[in-house]
């Protein structure tokens, strides 16, 4: 599970510079030493404990970002943990910065026809879900291994104290699980351990305020814990590949070979300037750092600051902005190991300028259509991907000036409704497109043996002019994830808002045709503006879940999304 790491030590006039000329920007070596202890956000106060009392042991903030990653498969099972994968950001005050890619992967017998039935079409959505057929090989462990190896100070049982006790001891049921779970039963107690752990004897969910125990996941994290990762990947690796083989349609199934073959992999950061700011966040297989960049990219024509939040044209503009990033997003974002993706140059600023043009401040864009970028030979045509959900984020900062960006997922509620060990499984292969092709085209997200899926994560750490990290954020929210990041960016950067005040800066998603605001959407008349410029308007409610760390005053500070149950607290 090794891999290189990456070093980068530009100063922060030459990182910012390669970004203006569309070459690879690196951040730079960071002058700023924090005096003040470290902090942590979560998207669970329990999660967000157990990282505080790492940090209070003289952990890291890796360490810190491992015991949430594990207390969260604990008291969050419908959205992240050890069964899913991820996606880690870590910059340290000398100025490194690594990012892994703990992505699940396909078994090496899933073909182009994975997701489709007899006929060669797409199976439907529940069917394809509720079935090994939609597990990748969880990557969270290795991720959390491979963290560890670089940038870890405790022991690696350390880390699992926190979520051991919980789960053998017990923690008490929240609204917003019990909300999860009552309305994705099917998923939640689709097997019986699942049905055992959260429902009464007659079906109905538990209430909220009850007191539950996990001993069997308990178990599978003591063994991990004192045994290392090589536990899951090759101890367990016969029983879970069998369970979920058991589980899966057909004769191609997961093996215990393509378990122990994973490894997350090291890869470079993307990153990019907006504003006086540095932004870097995780390149493909994650769409994250590409459409995050791309939405804010394409505005900085705009006077955004002048016109404020109360703007109708702001927001217009920000829909405008994210239905082309989506368009360049559908069309080319994949696995870069299997086909070629040109993530530089789809945040390059030449050609986010360009696309920028196409933005109108009262118009709106009939149909928005990927670019194509310079020396970019297009060969491959837009899928079917089913709407994403879930994941779970969490920022983390330590009193030596490191900070870490992890996003952690399972996909969607209670993922593919497998349980092994404990834990839900993943369905992170329904985020590949159920077609391989479309009129003859091949789909770049497409269905292959070994290959990550396109996600939609997007941790983030954003540097000011002199290489300092000054942020550390992500979201949960399946597609919504870029827009909720970009969001929160636009308010920190052009309205000089605290992190907490622009993760609570309404919600907008428009990745196609038609705009989805929050029901309680607070901007005075924007649907009627919407509207008025030929948006198509829907209120509904958005899965928005954001955290993130600031260094604010000289010191940091937490902020967590107030639609969530998330919290933040210092050392």
């Amino acid at each position: 599970m090794k891999a290189s790491r990456l070093l980068f030590a530009l100063s922060a006039p030459l990182a910012l510079a390669a970004c203006q000329t569309g070459e690879e920007p690196r951040p730079a070596v960071s002058a700023q030493v924090p005096t003040t202890p470290g902090v942590v956000s979560t998207a669970d106060p329990r999660a967000t404990e157990a990282g505080v009392e790492i940090l209070r042991q003289g952990g890291s903030a890796t360490d810190a970002s491992i015991a949430v990653m594990l207390a969260l498969t604990v008291v969050e099972p419908q959205s992240s943990g050890i069964g899913g994968g991820g996606f880690f950001l870590h910059h340290d005050a000398n100025g490194e910065l690594i990012t892994i890619d703990g992505r699940e992967t396909a078994p090496a017998a899933a073909g182009s026809d994975w997701f489709l039935d007899s006929e060669g079409e797409p199976l439907g959505y529940r069917e394809a879900v509720i079935s090994g057929r939609s597990v990748g090989v969880p990557g969270n462990i290795a991720l959390a291994a491979e963290a560890h190896a670089a940038h870890g100070e405790l022991e690696w049982e350390a880390l699992f104290q926190p979520a051991i006790r919980l789960a053998r001891e017990g923690w008490e049921l929240t609204p917003r699980f019990v909300n999860f779970a009552e309305r994705v039963q099917e998923r939640a107690a689709h097997q019986a351990e699942g049905a055992a752990l959260f429902f009464d004897d007659d079906g109905n969910i538990l209430p909220a305020g009850t007191r539950v125990t996990n001993p069997e996941l308990a178990q599978t994290l003591e063994a991990i814990a004192s045994a290392g990762p090589e536990h899951f990947y090759e101890v367990m690796a016969q029983g879970l590949a069998e369970h979920i083989a058991a589980n899966t349609p057909g004769d191609a199934a997961m093996t215990p070979a393509d378990i122990t073959g994973y490894s997350a992999t090291m890869r470079d950061a993307l990153c990019g300037t907006y504003r006086d700011y540095l932004i870097c966040s995780m390149g493909p297989p994650s769409s994250g750092a590409t459409t995050v960049l791309a939405i804010l990219g394409q505005l900085e024509r705009f006077d955004i600051a002048g016109m404020g939040a109360d703007s109708v044209t702001v927001w217009h503009l920000f829909a405008e902005s994210q239905r082309l990033a989506y368009a360049d997003r559908e069309l080319y974002l994949a696995d870069p190991d299997f086909v070629p993706v040109p993530a530089q140059q789809l945040v390059d600023p030449v050609y986010l300028a360009a696309r920028s043009e196409l933005i109108a401040p009262d118009m709106r864009i009939a149909e928005p259509e990927a670019g194509v970028p310079a020396g970019v030979i297009q060969a491959f045509t837009d899928g079917d991907e089913p709407e994403e959900h879930g994941t779970s984020h969490f920022s983390v900062a330590d009193s030596a000036g490191n900070v870490v960006s992890w996003t952690s997922t399972i996909e969607g509620p209670f993922g593919s409704g497998l349980i092994y060990g404990g834990f839900y499984l993943n369905n992170e292969l329904t985020d590949f497109s159920f077609r391989p092709e479309v009129d003859g085209a091949p789909v770049a997200n497409r269905v292959e043996g070994g290959k990550r899926p396109r996600s939609s994560m997007a941790p983030t750490i954003v540097f000011d002019m002199d290489g300092n990290p000054v942020l550390t954020i992500g979201a949960a929210g399946g597609g919504t994830i870029p827009v909720q990041v970009a969001k929160a960016l636009m308010g920190y950067i052009d309205w000089s808002l605290s992190a907490q005040d622009a993760i609570a800066l309404p919600m907008l998603y428009s990745p196609g045709d038609t705009i989805s605001l929050e029901e309680d959407n607070v901007v005075p008349g924007l649907p009627e503006g919407l509207e008025a410029l030929g948006h198509t308007v829907r209120t509904r409610s958005l899965p928005s879940k954001a955290n993130a760390v600031e260094w604010s005053g000289g010191r940091w500070i937490g902020a967590a999304d107030p639609r969530s149950e998330g919290t933040s607290a210092t050392q």
